[in-house]
């Protein structure tokens, strides 16, 4: 029953060391963006990292491969580091402004992409594929220069950001969402960071516990979608769901256990 495993292994691993990158990133970024309250934030950056490969791919620069691929990637981190600091500009203004604004951006980049993509023949498949993502279809080669600049991230999140200030989250949040939204899209970008960081609120260990979800809802999403041949992105944000209902199911459980009469 094993002997036919090989062609999905070889599609599968590269896709879940996809995910498990991104989860690197998104968990302590997504329990910051639950800390600061500005939610949408990751979905607003994600956006406007997208209309960065779309104007790349507009002026003639492909993704993929050589000097054209550092191109398109540039010009989408510094559209999404422009987003950022513009956003780390306004965080004195009232929650509910900030959200409006994020909102704003959202929209326009939204619509940017479309606007942009209106006259391409494949304007459709290329906005999709920036939405949902081809996770799939990630190369091995592709992850390598991604595991870098994420370790570079981290290191610089968990060493230095008490040293440099609250502004640092912004660039940093950028860059990583920039890369990620290229390897799974901008709905998984969002489900990946808030919805592990979410469920594991409460848990004695909860950057363990976001950790855990994640990786296991990318390896379920990642399965069904091969078993049952629908999108993976699509399916992994499902998962993200139903794994992360589950895990505040168990946490309610628990308290709810503890504080019974008797115990």
């Amino acid at each position: 029953m094993f002997d036919n495993l090989g062609p999905y292994l070889t599609i599968l691993g590269p896709a879940f060391l996809a995910g498990l990158l991104v989860l690197s990133t998104h968990v302590p970024l997504g329990r910051e963006v639950l800390r600061r309250g500005i939610i949408f934030l990751d979905l607003a950056i994600a956006q406007v990292a997208a209309l960065g490969l779309v104007v790349a791919g507009q002026l003639g620069f492909e993704v993929h491969g050589g000097i054209d691929a550092v191109i398109a990637q540039s010009i989408a981190v510094i559209a999404a580091v422009t987003g950022g600091m513009v956003l780390y500009r306004l965080r004195r203004l009232n929650a509910v402004t900030q959200e409006a604004l994020i909102g704003i951006l959202f929209v326009l980049a939204s619509t940017g992409s479309i606007i942009l993509l209106a006259g391409s023949a494949h304007g459709g498949e290329r906005l999709k594929a920036l939405l949902v993502g081809q996770i799939l279809w990630v190369k091995p080669t592709d992850l390598l220069p991604v595991a870098a600049i994420y370790a570079l991230v981290l290191g610089v999140w968990f060493g230095w950001r008490e040293k440099l200030g609250e502004w640092v989250f912004y660039p940093l949040f950028a860059v990583a969402i920039t890369l990620s939204t290229q390897l799974v899209g901008v709905y998984l970008v969002f489900a990946s960071l808030i919805v592990p960081a979410l469920a594991a609120q409460g848990f004695r260990r909860p950057q363990v516990a976001a950790y855990f979800a994640g990786a296991v809802a990318y390896l379920l999403g990642l399965l069904l979608s091969v078993i049952f041949d629908t999108p993976s992105g699509a399916t992994v944000v499902w998962c993200l769901a139903l794994v992360g209902g589950a895990l505040f199911i168990a946490r309610t459980y628990r308290q709810v256990s503890r504080e019974a009469p008797g115990r």
